[in-house]
């Protein structure tokens, strides 16, 4: 066991060494949510029309509404930074190497997705200590209860992002898939607007929201940041996380990788 821990730690220690070297990407994390969050709540907030008594609160401003989506918005871009550097990896020859261990290759991708949630949630408790000094608190509470979700809504789109790194070749094909996912994703859900203001212009939409991966991921971290827990959205969030591992692990396959050579000739 103690072989597992060690690759763990130095998996994760190795995630972290590189964030800190990447200080544009730290810079980066927090710039963007702060943007939505102080630049265009007001814009948002005046087209919308929106005031929000939500049942997770008395009163809440539209500003705190969209805190938790921004929070997911971190998670979200930093799962598919991490499986960006999983490409990078492979191209340079290092993933490879990682992925010859004598250690279940399972055990080393979920080591993988452990380094980068923890990544995610220091940048997402960064995100909250900037909002607060701006004055959008959450309760306290909330602070301590969002963690253990915080963790499984890393975990879940770090999957979506390995899954995905698993099936890109090529380092310059990744960008494009990014954009692909992260935007609809993100707008597709109730990270801006809550849901029923989404029903009000389509029904079309509203059902793909509802069925966003990412929509069930913000509303856990909602909830949980108001005190209270969404068990619906966890199990969604929970099941998401299940199949986009499955994914991963059938993509990172060494059999199925050596049959697609087998297929095409080389």
């Amino acid at each position: 066991m103690s072989g597992y821990l060690v690759a763990l730690q130095a998996i994760i220690l190795r995630e972290v060494l590189r964030f800190v070297a990447q200080r544009g990407r730290f810079i980066a994390a927090l710039v963007r949510p702060l943007v939505w969050l102080l630049v265009f709540a007001a814009g948002f907030r005046s087209a919308l029309g929106l005031s929000i008594i939500p049942p997770y609160s008395t009163y809440v401003t539209y500003e705190v509404y969209i805190v938790p989506g921004l929070c997911g918005m971190v998670q979200l871009f930093n799962g598919m930074q991490s499986s960006l550097s999983l490409v990078y990896d492979r191209e340079m020859g290092s993933m490879r190497l990682l992925l010859t261990s004598p250690l279940p290759r399972w055990w080393l991708l979920f080591s993988k997705l452990i380094a980068g949630t923890a990544v995610s949630i220091l940048q997402v408790y960064a995100f909250l200590a900037i909002a607060a000094a701006f004055g959008i608190v959450m309760p306290f509470s909330g602070y301590i209860l969002v963690l253990p979700v915080l963790l499984l809504t890393g975990l879940m789109m770090g999957a979506l992002g390995l899954a995905l790194s698993s099936t890109i070749r090529q380092l310059e094909n990744f960008a494009g898939v990014m954009n692909f996912v992260i935007f609809p994703a993100f707008f597709l859900s109730s990270a801006l607007y809550p849901l029923w203001k989404m029903a009000e212009s389509s029904t079309l939409l509203y059902r793909i929201c509802a069925v966003n991966p990412f929509t069930n991921a913000v509303e856990a971290i909602r909830f949980a940041l108001y005190g209270q827990a969404n068990l619906p959205a966890l199990a969604w969030t929970l099941l998401a996380l299940g199949v986009f591992l499955g994914l991963a692990l059938v993509g990172y396959d060494p059999a199925r990788g050596l049959s697609r050579r087998r297929a095409s000739g080389g």
